[in-house]
């Protein structure tokens, strides 16, 4: 049993490499060595579009950055490993592993320093003056660490990124400047006493709202006190007999959304009511493409997605998208804009 034992240990399939020197720089050779116990066919990747089929091969990088390394020793594609490596530079910098940047979306930037000698390290992440469509996408960041990540308001020809390496008591001041491009989105309608607004939504972040005279034509044809579905009208005065209270609605993926006192979602039979949210609820919408609901209280606006379940409990916090007060009306547009 013993031998039995040791035989199958041996025939285990194993794919491993490590690569020399530990913290390598930009322009010095890295050797992979392949250990592993099996294959006879090597792919290597060396994740900034070099490959090789070497069995250890050795590489050079040209820039300093993290780059994911993929060893495969056979056809089929189950058997490989996959490492990050941390190429550094001589003169501290920083990178981006995104090279295209569009407005609302996160970037994490990463300090690149070799320091082979464990010197302590400083850092100081900043923006010029002036420069009020760069923020921190974590308002728990902080701007002392060896990374931090960003998201951009606006688009720009030059948004620059600035941040002070001090090690072994020398400082080195590094500024980069990025393309941030703009990009169509979905957004979401506002009316209120005053004006109207859009507010364009980019996943889980949105821009602040803005006046919009084109959102009128939507919101006057906004109502949520009567709706078809599946081909049958459904009105609030034929709710109302069976939703004490109700002020208005939605109905998508047979669920009814109603305002009464706050927020409810149930059945589009009258069964399983849950409440949304407690707060008196002056109007609300939902968003087909994004599956959400929006809803406006005297806090602002709010939205979470949609409900699933057939018994109506939701596990999604809902999230408050701005501090509008006095909304009246809301709409979704899923025109890209």
């Amino acid at each position: 049993m013993t031998l039995c034992c040791a035989l199958i240990a041996c025939k285990r399939n194993e794919v491993e490499f490590v690569y020399s020197p530990e913290a390598p720089r930009a322009g010095q050779p890295v050797t992979f060595s392949n250990q592993s116990t099996s294959g006879e066919e090597w792919a290597w990747s060396f994740g900034d579009g070099v490959t090789s089929t070497l069995k250890s091969p050795t590489h050079t990088y040209k820039k300093p950055g993290k780059y994911l390394v993929t060893l495969q020793v056979d056809k089929k594609n189950a058997w490989k490993v996959a490492k990050e490596i941390t190429i550094y530079d001589t003169v501290p910098s920083f990178t981006c592993a995104d090279t295209i940047f569009y407005i609302y979306q996160d970037y994490t930037f990463t300090a690149c320093i070799y320091n082979p000698y464990k010197y302590e390290v400083q850092y100081a992440w900043s923006f010029p003056a002036n420069t009020p469509y760069v923020v921190m996408a974590d308002e728990n960041a902080s701007l002392s660490g060896s990374g931090i990540t960003l998201c951009f308001t606006q688009p720009m020809e030059a948004a620059p990124v600035c941040l002070d390496i001090t090690l072994n008591g020398e400082t080195t001041h590094i500024q980069k400047s990025f393309v941030v491009l703009d990009r169509p989105t979905h957004s979401l309608l506002m009316r209120t006493e005053v004006a109207d607004y859009r507010q364009r939504i980019f996943g889980k972040r949105a821009e602040q709202a803005k006046t919009d005279a084109t959102a009128t034509a939507l919101l006057n044809a906004e109502q949520d006190t009567l709706q078809t579905y599946n081909g049958r009208e459904f009105s609030l005065t034929q709710l109302v007999t069976f939703f004490d209270g109700i002020q208005g609605f939605h109905i998508a993926n047979r669920k009814l959304y109603y305002r009464a006192d706050g927020l409810w979602v149930a059945n589009i039979d009258g069964s399983n009511r849950v409440q949304i949210d407690t707060a008196q609820c002056s109007a609300m919408t939902l968003d087909m493409t994004d599956n959400r609901i929006y809803w406006a209280t005297s806090q602002g606006v709010w939205y979470m997605p949609q409900v699933g379940s057939d018994n109506n409990k939701f596990v999604t916090i809902p999230q408050q998208l701005n501090a509008i007060s006095g909304v009246n009306v809301l709409a979704a547009d899923s025109e890209l804009r």
